[in-house]
């Protein structure tokens, strides 16, 4: 009976030992377990588990692949932020977000050149905005919790705005999203004026036409003397019409690219002797000097001739139409880096400042040349023809003191 207790004792003895050492070795691993668990919580993304650790595989695995499962979750969460931020830091429209304080705590690109605001991160909208309107149309949103929008011109910076407030009525944020919509507003603009204008163009030369048409038919065809005077100033305003209508569809063709060019390299003082020549009689009808001042070497361009002949023509028959008996106007030409700059200045009327923007627009004139006839075409059809050169053209002018215009065409490579 001894010797049985003894054994029985010693078991047990042992058994705690086994269990001490199980219960020791167990506790290590969690120890070492939760210590890896903290690390990888505090990385981002989290570190790898150590799947090994003795006596807790089965837990080690579980939340390895726990961890595995995260990581593959926030690597697609990164990467469907990376694209959002592609595409906010490629809008043209400004977006910005502010949180619940009235704070921006974003903004794209657009937004800060839209804003002048580059650092705005922290500010209030009110100091981001910097407009009353926009930032009262921010506050009716946020307090009615409703999606506001608003439209204002900013004369001082020649813009239109366009302000979208989109209210958040869980987070108490505002998402902002800001259009300049001043290309649009301009492009309403030119084409009520081109309505405008076409129809002043027609309803003048068609009204004449019809009284000339009445008078004859009353009797006036009969009458040998003044019958061919009628039908003569018919012949003028159908002449002026299918003028007009030519330009114009020309005009259509070369915006639409249907015109193609012929590509030569070409000299620019034979451009610029050829349209002086062709021209010089016009002017000495006019009583006018034309001159051409050529450099001594100049490089050849790369252009259609003839095409670039046609601008050069344009160019001084304006200068000879707004320029008074006794002017004179110089033609010339000089190198500009990569370009070559042909000049045509006058010493006629000149342009009003407000009128220099748009003279290269269809059938655009300023008032005191609308008795000058032509069809106000000609400096919208050599735009493009430049444009598609790849230059481009520009006027400078000061009222009373004449006008230059410059345009570049590049230089053969």
């Amino acid at each position: 009976m001894n010797w049985f207790l003894g054994v029985l004792a010693s078991l047990l003895f042992f058994a705690g030992l086994w269990l001490g050492w199980r219960y020791f070795r167990l506790r290590r691993a969690v120890d070492v377990f939760s210590r890896c668990v903290r690390r990888a919580a505090e990385s981002a993304p989290p570190a790898e588990l150590p799947l090994d650790v003795a006596g807790i595989e089965e837990l080690s695995n579980a939340v390895g692949h726990l961890t595995a499962t995260f990581n593959l979750r926030l690597s697609a969460v990164e990467a469907e932020r990376a694209k959002l931020a592609g595409v906010l830091d490629r809008m043209t429209d400004g977006v910005l977000i502010v949180d619940e304080n009235g704070r921006v705590t974003f903004l794209n690109p657009a937004a800060k050149q839209l804003f002048a605001a580059p650092a705005a991160v922290g500010r209030t909208v009110a100091e981001v905005v910097r407009q009353h309107q926009l930032v009262e149309t921010w506050r009716h949103s946020r307090e009615t919790g409703e999606a506001q929008e608003e439209s204002l011109e900013l004369p001082s910076r020649r813009q239109f705005l366009r302000l979208v407030v989109l209210p958040d009525t869980q987070t108490g944020g505002t998402l902002l999203l800001a259009q300049d919509l001043t290309r649009i507003r301009r492009l309403e603009t030119i084409r009520r004026d081109f309505i405008s204008n076409v129809s002043h163009e027609l309803r003048t030369p068609l009204a004449s036409l019809k009284a000339l048409t009445e008078t004859l038919q009353e009797g006036a065809l009969s009458d040998p003397k003044v019958a061919p005077r009628f039908l003569a100033r018919i012949e003028t305003e159908v002449d002026a019409l299918a003028q007009m209508a030519t330009e114009l569809l020309e005009l259509t063709r070369i915006e639409s690219g249907q015109v193609p060019l012929e590509w030569n390299a070409a000299a620019p003082a034979d451009l610029l002797t050829s349209a002086a020549e062709r021209m010089r009689a016009q002017a000495e009808r006019a009583g006018l000097s034309l001159a051409v001042d050529l450099a001594a070497t100049l490089p050849q361009i790369h252009a259609d001739a003839a095409r670039l002949e046609q601008v050069l023509v344009n160019l001084i028959h304006n200068a000879v139409k707004f320029t008074a008996p006794g002017g004179s106007i110089m033609l010339s030409a000089t190198e500009d880096g990569g370009f070559v700059r042909f000049t045509v200045q006058d010493t006629g009327v000149g342009i009003p400042e407000d009128d220099l923007p748009r003279i290269f627009e269809r059938f655009y004139r300023v008032d005191r040349s609308r008795s000058g006839g032509g069809t106000g075409l000609g400096l919208s059809i050599a735009r493009h023809i430049v444009e598609a050169h790849g230059g481009k053209i520009w006027a400078e002018s000061v009222e009373g003191q004449g006008s230059t215009f410059y345009f570049t065409i590049p230089i053969v490579r």
